[in-house]
């Protein structure tokens, strides 16, 4: 186990893609339109963005510079602190984020996503928890990637992983392998699952923590 780390603002940092219909949510498209799967987005940014900021004091959304602040800031309350992703590959923009969230004094820091809308202040309280005495939580997401990952300290080589290994059910069992290489205490959370297909939408809608609004822009639209 590693001395504590410097601690400075608790804080949440949430990546997100802009709700462009056609960019988002693709893989939902057999279940719903590019357009609905956009207003999805759009609903799931703000469910995050207010889970994050009823939590900590301090919040982040980092988007992609491509997107626009136009495209993604009506969904944004006031307060949260803006980053523009950077990188080729996600390993490379999530390390620029955290170090841009870590140089403006957060520590320790949640990083999350958008795409587990079943994520609760649980989750959070007990991430926070877990780094009081270890250097990485991970929040395993049932496709073998993680819908969290919180840090003490700014340890970016966690994400120096193979670009292609990112799209894959590899992410979690790779992320954990490098940071014990790096000599880091990892912890473990309880597993969720992502929002990415109609798969996934079918074994979410009857969990009752799938928030009201969310669950609607699931529903299929039938034709008149």
């Amino acid at each position: 186990m590693n001395a504590p780390a410097h601690m400075g603002v608790p804080a949440i940092l949430v990546m997100a893609k802009a709700p462009v219909p056609g960019t988002v949510k693709t893989r939902l498209h057999p279940l719903l339109s590019p357009q609905r799967c956009g207003r999805l987005q759009a609903e799931l940014i703000r469910h995050t963005l207010a889970l994050a900021t009823a939590h900590t004091p301090r919040t982040y959304l980092a988007y992609a510079p491509r997107d626009g602040e136009d495209a993604i800031g009506t969904t944004v309350p006031d307060g949260v602190r803006r980053l523009l992703q950077r990188g080729d590959d996600l390993g490379q923009r999530l390390a620029a984020a955290i170090t841009d969230a870590f140089a403006d004094g957060a520590g320790p820091l949640l990083v999350i996503g958008t795409d587990a809308p079943t994520l609760t202040p649980g989750h959070l309280t007990a991430a926070f928890t877990a780094l009081e005495d270890r250097d990485v939580a991970l929040g395993p997401a049932l496709d073998g990637g993680y819908y969290l990952i919180g840090l003490r300290a700014a340890h970016t080589s966690v994400f120096a992983l193979p670009p292609d290994l990112w799209s894959t059910d590899r992410v979690l069992a790779a992320t954990r392998t490098r940071a014990r290489a790096d000599g880091l205490g990892v912890r473990l959370l309880s597993p969720l699952r992502d929002l990415d297909t109609p798969e996934d939408a079918a074994a979410l809608l009857p969990d009752p923590a799938l928030p009201a609004p969310i669950a609607a822009l699931l529903q299929p639209v039938e034709a008149p």
